[in-house]
C-alpha cells in the first residue's frame, strides 16, 4: 500500500495528531533521519529556495528562482501545496513517485515527509509552492474547519491534474496572497491572507469533485470492489478476527488513502464510507436474524461485535426496531 511517512525527529516512534486524528508514524531509521532535510518554519524554507521571508508564517515561492538542487529527503512543519511545472521525479511518497505531470498540485500537511534520496545529480525546480505555518490560522475560520479539506492527507497517487483554465485560477490564487505579503503587515493581514488561502482551498475542493468525474476511468469499478468485499468480508472469518470492517480496511485493499476513498465514495452515491459500511451490515443482519437458530447474541459476534448491545443499538437506531422486535414482527 502507498502511504505518507508521519513524524517528529528525532523520536522513533510517535503518535503525531494530524488535524483531529492520530496516526502511528512509522520506525525511521538512524540512516534516513541523518539524510533528512528539516524545515520546520517559513523562513528556513525560504532560504532554502532563495526566496525573501516577507511574513513569518506564510509564503509563495517561485521555484525557478531557486538555486540547482539534488535530491533530498525534506521534513515539512507546515501545510505545503506544490504546483508542479516540470516532471523532474523529485516527489515520492514510500518508494513510489508521485503521480504528477506539469500543472498538477501537490498536498501535504504538517509532519509529512516527501523526496527522494540524492543520486548526486542536481536539476531546476520548476513551478510554484504556497506554504502556510498552522499558527497563521489559529483562530480564523479556516483555523476552526481545516481538516475539512481532506485532500491535504490523500496519498501519493491522488495528486490534483489541473486543466489549463484551473491552473489559471489557483495562479491567480497564489498573486492575491502574494500581493497581501509585500503589503505592510497591519490589523487585516492576517484576516486576508487566511480567507486568501481559504479561497484557493475551496477552488482545489471544486476541482477536485471535477477530477472525480473526469478521471473515472482511474477508479472504474471502485464501487463494485467495494460492494465485492463487504459481501467477501461478511461470509468469511474476519469479523470475528478483525472485528467490524472499518473504512481504512476497506481503502486499503483498493489501493486508496482512506480520506480519498471516502470523498470519492460520498461523490459516487451521496453517502460516507462509514455509512455504506453501516447499510451492508444491516441488510446482512437482517438476513441472519430470520435464523432462529440463533441467538442475537451469537448473531452480533458473527457479525464483528465485541458487544452484542452495542450491535442492538446500531440495529434500532438504523430499523427503528430492536433484532428480537424485527425477528418477531417480520
Amino acid at each position: 500500500m502507498l502511504y505518507r511517512l508521519r513524524y517528529r525527529l528525532p523520536i522513533l516512534l510517535i503518535q503525531y495528531k494530524l488535524f483531529t486524528k492520530g496516526v502511528v508514524l512509522n520506525t525511521i531509521s538512524e540512516k534516513a533521519m541523518d539524510n533528512l532535510m528539516r524545515f520546520d518554519n517559513i523562513s528556513q524554507y525560504n532560504d532554502f529556495n532563495n526566496h525573501q521571508t516577507l511574513h513569518p508564517l506564510v509564503t509563495v515561492v517561485d521555484f525557478s528562482k531557486a538555486k540547482p538542487r539534488q535530491h533530498y529527503r525534506m521534513y515539512f512543519g507546515f501545510y505545503i501545496v506544490f504546483l508542479k511545472d516540470v516532471k523532474c521525479g523529485d516527489l515520492v511518497y514510500g518508494r513510489h513517485l508521485y503521480d504528477y505531470q506539469e500543472g498538477t498540485l501537490v498536498f501535504m500537511a504538517p509532519g509529512q515527509v516527501a523526496g527522494i534520496e540524492t543520486d548526486g545529480s542536481y536539476f531546476q525546480p520548476k513551478g510554484f509552492g504556497l506554504a502556510f505555518h498552522p499558527d497563521l490560522i489559529r483562530g480564523t475560520a479556516l483555523g476552526k474547519h481545516i481538516s475539512d479539506y481532506t485532500f491535504f492527507l490523500y496519498e501519493s497517487h491522488e495528486a490534483l491534474h489541473l486543466a489549463e483554465r484551473e491552473r489559471g485560477i489557483i495562479l491567480d490564487c497564489f498573486s492575491k496572497i502574494e500581493y497581501e505579503l509585500e503589503h505592510p503587515i497591519d490589523k487585516h493581514s492576517k484576516t486576508l491572507i487566511a480567507n486568501n488561502i481559504e479561497l484557493f482551498l475551496n477552488y482545489c475542493m471544486r476541482f477536485y469533485d471535477r477530477q472525480f468525474i473526469t478521471r473515472d476511468h482511474v477508479h472504474k469499478g471502485m464501487l463494485e470492489r467495494f460492494e465485492s468485499l463487504l459481501n467477501d468480508y461478511f461470509v468469511s472469518d474476519k469479523p470475528q478476527t478483525l472485528g467490524l470492517p472499518s473504512v481504512g480496511w476497506c481503502a486499503e485493499q483498493v489501493h486508496l488513502s482512506p480520506n480519498y476513498f471516502g470523498d470519492l465514495v460520498k461523490k459516487e452515491t451521496g453517502r460516507s464510507a462509514q455509512e455504506y459500511i453501516q447499510a451492508k451490515l444491516i441488510d446482512v443482519a437482517k438476513e441472519k436474524i430470520f435464523d432462529t437458530n440463533k441467538t442475537v447474541s451469537q448473531i452480533a459476534y458473527e457479525l464483528g461485535f465485541k458487544y452484542p448491545q452495542h450491535f442492538a443499538r446500531v440495529f434500532k437506531q438504523r430499523v427503528g426496531r430492536s433484532p428480537l422486535e424485527y425477528r418477531t414482527t417480520n
